[in-house]
């Protein structure tokens, strides 16, 4: 390009120095300059392009508020007239990494306009997102963005030259599930064989086609006599105490809560209520028991056929939060039940 290409970049309120969690709910705001990473970035680009502006949202404010906070900073971006869109990185940061990968996904469906990001291949941002944008693939944490944005300005200055990209492997890049035509010098059954016969020997081989990897978990044993038996609860259907008072996020939580059900028969409405952002709440908050059967446990317990319910319930949100998360809070949780004793687990969802 002869001319400097224009870059729009978008971050959340920490990246953009409004602040942290306190100030997760601010709406938009639009700088006419680069702020935050977007100045890394600047730096990198050099001479070549121009961060013409950056817009900043907070993280609770864009999911609780998605479809009008897209439509918002769509119609901003429009006016940038920008020639590619750059948001992140989010490393593993679930709801940062959800509002890159909406916006990301967008302005690619809507403006045919590239966007590049950067994401932990766990974010689950990457699965909404990895066909319409390219997402170089990070750490978990802030700590990799200065490896993360040199690859992220490649790519970008690659996107606006319309010079073609390398494999995903070569550049950077999380496969997009594309397939394209190469040309080798040997046949296909030709390679299958010597990358069988590597295999055999011990040696080191690259597959052309990786398999998704699964976790394997052991089960547990079976409960020998569930009538003396003593069973927590646990949801990720977003049950809480009315009002949310540990404050968990309606998507991507990134914290769970312990709530206190001794003597309590009844979730009852008014009391308790979901905060999940994935469902419609009408019914759940009618009788939260539809998601967390405190009732129909109550009377199992009275009948002699549990032998005790916890005197706590653990609730979280399971739309949209990361792996590390969740294995996270399945570690911390299922240490503390295992201290205290208790024999197995019911986990409700939605």
């Amino acid at each position: 390009m002869d001319k400097k290409f224009r870059v729009v970049y978008y971050v959340n309120q920490f990246f953009g120095q409004i602040g942290g969690e306190d100030k997760a709910n601010i709406s938009p705001i639009f700088k006419d300059q680069p702020i935050g990473p977007a100045m890394a970035f600047q730096q990198l680009i050099k001479d070549d392009g121009e961060v013409v502006g950056t817009i900043i949202c907070g993280d609770n404010y864009f999911n609780e508020h998605k479809n009008e906070t897209l439509q918002i900073i769509i119609d901003k971006i429009k006016d940038y007239n920008p020639d590619v869109v750059v948001t992140g990185p989010a490393f593993n940061a679930g709801r940062y990494g959800m509002a890159c990968a909406e916006i990301g996904k967008l302005v690619s469906e809507e403006l045919g306009i590239p966007v590049v990001t950067g994401m932990y291949p766990e974010n689950p941002g990457v699965d909404v997102c990895r066909k319409y944008v390219y997402i170089v693939s990070t750490s978990d944490s802030a700590a990799g963005m200065r490896k993360a944005l040199p690859q992220m300005v490649l790519i970008t200055k690659k996107l606006v030259n319309q010079v073609p990209l390398d494999i995903p492997e070569k550049d950077g890049y999380i496969p997009q599930g594309r397939r394209v035509t190469v040309f080798s010098e040997k046949r296909g059954s030709l390679r299958a064989v010597e990358m069988l016969l590597k295999r055999l020997k011990g040696e080191e081989f690259e597959t052309e086609l990786s398999m998704p990897k699964f976790d394997r978990v052991k089960p547990a044993k079976p409960i020998t006599n569930i009538s003396k038996a003593t069973i927590a609860l646990i949801c990720s259907g977003g049950i809480v105490p009315w009002g949310n008072p540990d404050r968990i996020e309606s998507a991507s939580a990134t914290k769970y809560g312990k709530y206190n059900i001794k003597g309590i028969n009844d979730l009852k409405k008014g009391e308790y209520q979901t905060i999940h952002g994935g469902y419609d709440p009408v019914y759940a908050n009618e009788d939260p028991d539809r998601i967390l059967p405190l009732d129909v446990l109550r009377q199992l317990e009275i009948q002699g056929k549990i032998g005790k319910i916890y005197d706590y319930f653990y609730g979280t949100v399971g739309t949209g939060t990361s792996v590390a998360n969740a294995e996270k809070f399945g570690k911390e949780i299922g240490k503390e039940l295992k201290d205290v004793g208790i024999d197995g687990v019911i986990l409700t969802s939605t």
